[in-house]
């Protein structure tokens, strides 16, 4: 497999475990920020509603291909959520983001201005 090949591959193997581990979070830790703490019960299951089932990855909002970031209109409201990927000691950069013995994900929800 050429250099190329296997960074598509890489690419690709990421993109799977961000949708997984966005979908329904295992293995790894959900943040949610003071502002979106701050809504009520019923709008905060509606933005992980949201977030669970966001599948509007373009050029524009994913340009590396890695399925790690999100915009949301939530009832005129802008909410941006992010996963990173960190070592297992949640440290530092995780090594290898397509080895999940190597990585823990970690997904932010947020108000944009909280950005």
């Amino acid at each position: 497999m050429t250099g190329e090949a296997q960074e598509a591959s890489a690419t690709a193997e990421i993109a799977a475990l961000n949708d997984a581990f966005r979908r329904c979070p295992s293995g790894g830790l959900v943040m949610l920020t003071q502002g979106v703490l701050a809504l009520d019960g019923v709008a905060q299951e509606r933005l992980i509603g949201e977030v669970r089932g966001f599948d509007r990855f373009t050029p524009d909002n994913d340009p590396y291909g890695e399925h790690n970031f999100g915009a949301i209109d939530l009832s005129g409201e802008c909410f941006f959520w992010k996963i990173d990927t960190y070592d297992r000691t949640l440290t530092c950069a995780s090594p290898d983001p397509a080895d999940p013995s190597l990585t823990t994900r970690v997904l932010t929800i947020m108000r944009a201005e909280e950005w």
